[in-house]
């Protein structure tokens, strides 16, 4: 295979990229384009993972970051603006003021050198830049845009659209993509070594493409995968002593509670038994209309539940997990780094990322899967299928599930574990499926 290396010479202004040295990082690119990205420390790496990317599709990345810093409007007109609002209304950058010191250090210097690398690019090549203020991007605009992206992946979009439709009496099933995944131990193959099939069904452009590329550092980094643009690590692959994939999964990761307003008064709700004031703020927008930009204020109201929206039956809110943590791009970058099972489940219990089936091989001889997920404890008093009460503390649900609630097998007797998005129950052979 013939490689070929490149350095990044890039001249920046010293106090813009002051940590990062770019004569450090050294891209090689391989006979069919894919980035092995070596640096000595981990932030270091993702500089030349964001610049490598941008150097492929700057484009779709910037589609990811605008709808994260409420900018898409600036760009694609009114159906941009309409994830902008979103964003506002899910307070995605409030979660992450109120959350950020939850992140390790590691991990925001990680960020800060992925930002860092994505600015130095927008920086040499401002004839591709779509939105000029979007840049340079923080880390804390970022992390905002990652809340955006698992709230959608937990199903936030379908269910914001059947509210304002009026068809929120029962919640739409969740799309089930074709992925699949099968893990082997090692005692059934003729080897004697691990298999790990993964093929996640996604598609060959836009914001959920996978982008291969393979990043080594110093500080334990040795990665080779798929990620999605934007993303700072690798989100399925491989490193020297293991690898994982995922499938999607059906949980119900989503709640819309109806609140009971108050009929002298319609900014208040009932909540045990006391009127509450229903807040509400304006989300400032800014939408492309051919070559000018209008700003547009819309109203968003929130509740003890969380986002609320308005339609022709009342007021609605919706609760999710991914709504309240700010660690899932956390989680995969410990993925990423972990050297055996120990540490990759360690990885899996912080369950920030809200869902997923997670497939795991290695060569010590374990194979593992679990139907992870960010699932709430739940009032069984309570049908959870359909639109709740918003007007009690008893289905307020604040507390997730440990992942050793979840289903889970780890080694099965068969030697074998598969999914094909079906049941949880059905993953081995019949007599090592869980009950």
């Amino acid at each position: 295979m013939k490689n070929c290396i490149l350095l990044l010479f890039i001249l920046f202004s010293s106090h813009a990229f002051s940590q990062i040295d770019p004569t450090k990082i050294q891209i090689a690119r391989d006979r069919w384009g894919v980035p092995h990205i070596f640096a000595k420390t981990d932030a270091e790496v993702a500089y030349g993972l964001a610049y490598a990317h941008a150097e492929d599709d700057f484009k779709t990345i910037q589609l990811t970051l605008l709808a994260g810093s409420g900018m898409l409007g600036q760009h694609l007109g009114k159906k941009g603006a309409a994830a902008d609002y979103v964003l506002g209304l899910i307070r995605a950058n409030e979660l992450v003021e109120e959350k950020y010191n939850t992140l390790s250090s590691q991990y925001i210097q990680l960020i800060e050198g992925y930002c860092a690398g994505l600015n130095a690019y927008a920086a040499h090549n401002q004839e591709e830049v779509f939105v000029k203020k979007a840049f340079p991007i923080t880390v804390k605009r970022y992390l905002a845009g990652t809340v955006l992206s698992l709230c959608v992946i937990s199903g936030l979009d379908r269910t914001l659209n059947a509210i304002l439709a009026g068809k929120v009496e029962v919640l739409e099933e969740m799309k089930i993509g074709g992925s699949n995944a099968i893990a082997i131990h090692p005692s059934k193959s003729v080897e004697g070594e691990a298999y790990l099939a993964i093929n996640s069904h996604q598609p060959l452009e836009g914001p959920v493409a996978w982008y291969e590329a393979h990043i080594c550092s110093e500080q334990g980094l040795n990665v080779l995968g798929g990620l999605f643009p934007a993303g700072p690590v690798i989100f399925v692959g491989v490193n020297e002593n293991l690898g994982w994939g995922h499938t999607v999964n059906n949980q119900d990761k989503i709640d819309v509670f109806q609140l009971k307003m108050n009929p002298k008064n319609a900014n208040q709700y009932e909540f045990d038994g006391q009127w509450v004031e229903l807040e509400k703020k304006k989300v400032k927008l800014k939408v492309k209309m051919g070559i000018v930009k209008i700003p547009v204020s819309k109203a968003a109201y929130w509740s003890k539940y969380g986002a609320t929206l308005k339609n022709e039956k009342g007021y609605f809110s919706v609760r999710l997990g991914a709504n309240m943590d700010i660690r899932g791009v956390e989680q995969w970058y410990n993925m990423n780094k972990a050297r055996n099972f120990s540490e990759f489940y360690k990885a899996m219990e912080m369950t920030a990322i809200p869902g997923f089936n997670t497939f795991y091989v290695d060569n010590k001889d374990t194979i593992f899967y679990v139907s992870n997920g960010k699932i709430p404890f739940r009032n069984p008093a309570y049908n959870w299928q359909g639109t709740l009460p918003g007007n009690t503390s008893q289905t307020l649900w604040t507390d997730f599930h440990p992942i050793k609630d979840l289903p889970t097998y780890l080694n099965p007797t068969a030697g074998y574990l598969f999914n094909a998005n079906n049941t949880p129950y059905n993953a081995t052979v019949a007599s090592n499926n869980l009950k």
